[in-house]
């Protein structure tokens, strides 16, 4: 009896690092309703990087274009495409003139991957405030632009918002790539409101084009393939430079991966720049994923071997409580309702496939970004 005594006793410890981390992280943000703001229709350049996207970009440049919005342009990156991206963005620029193209040759884009093909791009932008997104993400409404940039201020400096994905019917793949991205801008828009912002996705977010030069661009980590969001926003975010946009208007959308093979590879590629994060996040997600982890492993260990089950059951239900209601809320916030009834089944899955893409990470490094 001793092992289950002792297994048992580390499972009260990792249900109580669960709860004081929902409650003290995640439930502030989970709870906080989306702020009505001034709207300012300061001049925005929007830039957007492209590799073989020409069917996404035909798709989602004309929604850009057609934004409720009084002064932008469209700063267009091709990285050394070899499907018909450049003949459409070319296209596009000899028909408007708020769209302006950068076309990265493939020798440069050998040196320095996605993040030089932005910076090229955040060179040739003429507007101080930048707003990034992807070629396959589709603005949630024509209010797009007017709810990010209204959060910009002389205080706030960069903009975090939330891509979301289309949601596909009978898909337990679709399921789970939405529900790991609710999961994770939980996270970060919480760590974010408590003064610690650690990370933003480029599928909409934006800073100042001046916070972006001070830093030196991505200098600091220019060789490591991915990390031209998350990376830069964990260098230069702080408690009072960061707002937050997450109103239904502000949300962009975008077409998930169709297969397991191609979303683990595109997970490879995220987790990687983990261990590149500042120290105190470092140890905050890892103690978080962690006690997760041993979450499951303890509580089916003790239940499978009937060790005090009624207790086991017990903890179980409040830590279950605590992140439904966590969980439920943010769902509801970004429109992810159907998620929360299999919210166990989809945290199990997804911390299993977190486990084997960091032991591969561990094997051998992710690829390039496309």
């Amino acid at each position: 009896m001793v092992i289950p005594s002792v297994l048992f006793y580390a499972f009260i410890a990792v249900v109580s690092i669960q709860i004081i981390y929902y409650l003290s992280f995640l439930f502030s943000f989970s709870i906080k309703r989306a702020e009505t703001r001034l709207k300012k229709q300061i001049p925005i350049s929007v830039i957007i990087c492209a590799k073989n996207e020409a069917e996404n970009l035909k798709k989602n440049i004309p929604l850009i274009l057609s934004q409720n919005y009084s002064s932008f342009e469209i700063v267009l990156v091709n990285d050394s495409s070899y499907d018909d991206t450049l003949e459409i963005m070319k296209a596009y620029e000899a028909e408007n003139n708020a769209i302006k193209l950068v076309d990265v040759k493939t020798n440069e884009a050998f040196w320095g991957n996605k993040k030089y093909a932005l910076t090229l791009g955040i060179k040739a932008s003429k507007h101080d405030f930048l707003v990034f997104t992807d070629a396959d993400c589709t603005p949630n409404s024509d209010r797009w632009l007017t709810e990010i940039s209204s959060h910009f201020s002389n205080e706030k400096s960069i903009v975090l918002g939330y891509g979301a994905y289309v949601k596909k019917k009978f898909s337990i793949l679709n399921k789970l790539i939405r529900f790991e991205t609710v999961m994770t801008a939980l996270q970060y828009f919480s760590y974010a409101k408590m003064g610690t912002p650690y990370m933003g996705v480029g599928r909409n977010m934006a800073y100042r084009k001046e916070l972006f030069f001070n830093n030196c661009g991505f200098n600091n980590h220019m060789s490591i393939k991915s990390g031209d969001d998350d990376l830069f926003i964990n260098e230069v975010a702080n408690a009072s430079n960061t707002a937050l946009s997450y109103t239904k208007e502000s949300f962009t959308i975008s077409e998930p991966k169709t297969s397991f093979k191609t979303w683990i590879l595109q997970k490879r590629r995220h987790i990687s720049t983990a261990k590149f994060y500042k120290k105190k996040h470092q140890f905050l997600l890892g103690l978080f994923y962690i006690s997760n982890l041993l979450f499951w492993i303890l509580g089916l260990t003790l239940l499978l071997v009937g060790f005090s089950w009624p207790w086991i059951v017990f903890l179980l239900s409040i830590r279950f409580a605590v992140q439904w209601l966590c969980f439920g809320f943010t769902a509801k916030k970004f429109e992810e309702t159907d998620l929360i009834i299999l919210m166990p089944i989809l945290e199990l899955f997804l911390i299993t496939t977190q486990l084997s893409i960091f032991i591969a990470n561990l094997i051998s490094k992710p690829k390039h970004w496309k």
